[in-house]
């Protein structure tokens, strides 16, 4: 009977909390697969787990936003803005990045093989342990440059460009 009570009870402390603000919500992944999203501004969202499969994205802005674990497979991202993004463990697999700006993005895990990012901005970008077509890691060492300013670390060195 007390068992009954107790959840009752912390079921409606937790709701009244959340009403206040004092808690906040915990984001939901949502499906924005095959939609044509051209020029939406997601910035500073946390979209976690969220799938853009095969979506358009181009110009929309995702600066600052949580896409941890973000599935972008074969999504049209040219001209996105991710400045400051966090993409840890993001699916990017055959996404188009032409012409993105990724300055000081994290991308630390993620899946990238197949992905392009001709003319693509990666000034303090984070691409620790990301999944890259050897042709493509060695076209974005050509341009590396930059330090990100979360982890410390510079852009050439986590594309691992000496190694090459």
């Amino acid at each position: 009977m007390i068992k009954r009570h107790w959840s009752w009870f912390c079921a409606v402390v937790i709701s009244v909390l959340c009403l206040w603000g004092a808690i906040a919500p915990v984001a939901t992944a949502t499906d924005y697969n095959n939609r044509f999203l051209n020029g939406v501004d997601f910035a500073g969202q946390d979209l976690r787990d969220s799938s853009f499969k095969s979506a358009d994205v181009r110009q929309s802005d995702f600066s600052h936003a949580n896409l941890e674990g973000v599935t972008f497979f074969s999504a049209n991202m040219d001209s996105v803005n991710l400045e400051g993004a966090n993409l840890r463990f993001a699916a990017l697999g055959s996404a188009r990045l032409t012409r993105a700006n990724l300055k000081n993005a994290l991308l630390e895990g993620a899946l990238a093989m197949g992905a392009r990012f001709k003319g693509a901005n990666i000034e303090g970008a984070d691409f620790t342990d990301v999944l890259l077509r050897a042709d493509i890691q060695a076209e974005l060492c050509e341009q590396a440059s930059g330090v990100n300013p979360t982890t410390g670390l510079a852009t050439r060195d986590t594309l691992l460009c000496d190694y090459l």
